[in-house]
């Protein structure tokens, strides 16, 4: 007992505490980094898709524009041909108009982006905050799902009918009025999104623009693979008629796609810093040991230990060590990531963020790397100060008791 409490006052103890903490606090800020950066890339691809599909066919005369400027020809063979890709998820055909709803107080600018029967509101599930989708069958109607934005700015509730007003297509035509009926209202925290979109039958937009029932603006295109979106839609051109173009998300959002790009070399820099400072702390402890055991060293020598074998002494203390600072760090990042997960209690601000509540993700495999990553390095680099031990001799640690 006397000698266990003599050994906990050693200066080697508490340097080796010192280390392990150091491990923890790092492993877990990596991990908490980690999580956010994947989760916040994620979320904001999912918002920036689910609203404006992840590859976008249009013709060309409708790429720098918003609204559907060139119609084309909806038919059965060029769905076909876009479907028959292997990363084929879902299409459904949309189409956008510009135009201004007007209350008794107040007007607001919006884009009216029709949709068909063929669209899956179920992807949009987890914005909706009141009321229902619309539901458009054989025979059009007003419907229209608003954003919480656009209702707050002009005192609008579900179950109020709006007037919208629409540019005619003849110079000097006197704008068009459509009556529409809100049925539901969403919240994306996409600032562009919520400030004027609005869902509406597709055949009030062809009427609108005095298109054909088979004429439509664009498709969006759903694919298995998101993050390679890119190269799906630069198959999918090839297929295409001339005059269709084919766009992922990632361009035609760059702006956003750019910056949480950013987030992985944020993270990358958090990696090496804590790696950096946990290996370090390692360092110091494991010397601190040596010299400490320098006699013990010195006596192992005497009987014939090689060098090789003193310094795997060495390391397996120094990966108990850094194992007990995973253990406490991946512990600490975990309850951490499960608690934000559950109960979000981090906030942002969707203005800048384009979300409410900070969302996390990692995988476990990520995970599992992460901590291999961190003992692989650990090990490398703990063999320096371990060359200390070859220059011990017998002959000098055992001349005093």
């Amino acid at each position: 007992m006397r000698q266990h409490k003599e050994y906990k006052n050693t200066v080697s103890s508490r340097i080796i505490n010192i280390a392990t903490i150091a491990v923890a606090i790092g492993i877990a800020a990596i991990l908490i980094a980690m999580a956010f950066s994947k989760g916040l890339q994620k979320e904001i691809r999912f918002k920036a898709s689910v609203f404006n599909g992840q590859i976008l066919i249009t013709t060309f005369e409708n790429n720098e524009s918003q609204v559907s400027l060139t119609p084309f020809e909806d038919y059965k063979e060029l769905r076909i041909k876009i479907k028959n890709h292997p990363n084929f998820e879902r299409i459904h055909a949309v189409a956008v108009k510009a135009g201004m709803f007007k209350t008794n107080n107040d007007f607001e600018g919006i884009l009216l982006k029709g949709v068909s029967n063929e669209f899956d509101w179920r992807s949009l599930k987890g914005f909706l905050t009141q009321g229902s989708f619309p539901q458009y069958s054989e025979n059009s109607n007003n419907e229209i799902l608003i954003s919480e934005i656009i209702a707050q700015k002009l005192d609008l509730e579900v179950g109020d009918n709006v007037n919208a007003f629409f540019q005619s297509n003849q110079i000097e035509g006197l704008p068009k009025r459509r009556k529409f009926t809100i049925v539901g209202t969403y919240f994306s925290g996409f600032p562009d999104i919520d400030q004027n979109l609005v869902y509406s039958d597709i055949r009030q937009v062809q009427s609108l623009n005095q298109w054909g029932p088979n004429q439509v603006g664009a498709y969006e295109v759903f694919v298995n693979d998101l993050l390679h979106s890119t190269e799906i839609a630069d198959e999918l051109y090839q297929v295409l008629p001339s005059k269709l173009d084919s766009i992922p998300v990632s361009d035609r959002f760059s702006s956003i796609f750019q910056w949480i790009s950013l987030f992985d070399f944020n993270v990358l820099i958090i990696l090496i810093v804590m790696i950096l400072v946990g290996v370090i702390n390692m360092a110091t402890a494991l010397l601190v040991l040596i010299l400490e055991r320098s006699r013990m060293v010195g006596l192992l020598k005497a009987l014939g230990a090689t060098h090789s074998t003193i310094q795997r002494i060495f390391i397996y203390n120094g990966i108990v060590i850094m194992a007990r600072g995973l253990v406490f760090g991946n512990l600490i990042g975990l309850i951490f990531y499960f608690f934000q997960k559950i109960f979000g209690l981090i906030t942002l601000d969707p203005e800048t963020y384009f979300v409410s509540i900070a969302p996390v993700s990692i995988a476990w495999f990520e995970v599992l790397y992460l901590n291999l990553l961190f003992l692989f390095l650990a090990i490398v680099l703990l063999w320096l100060p371990l060359k200390i031990v070859l220059k011990f001799s017998p002959s000098q640690v055992l001349r005093f008791r």
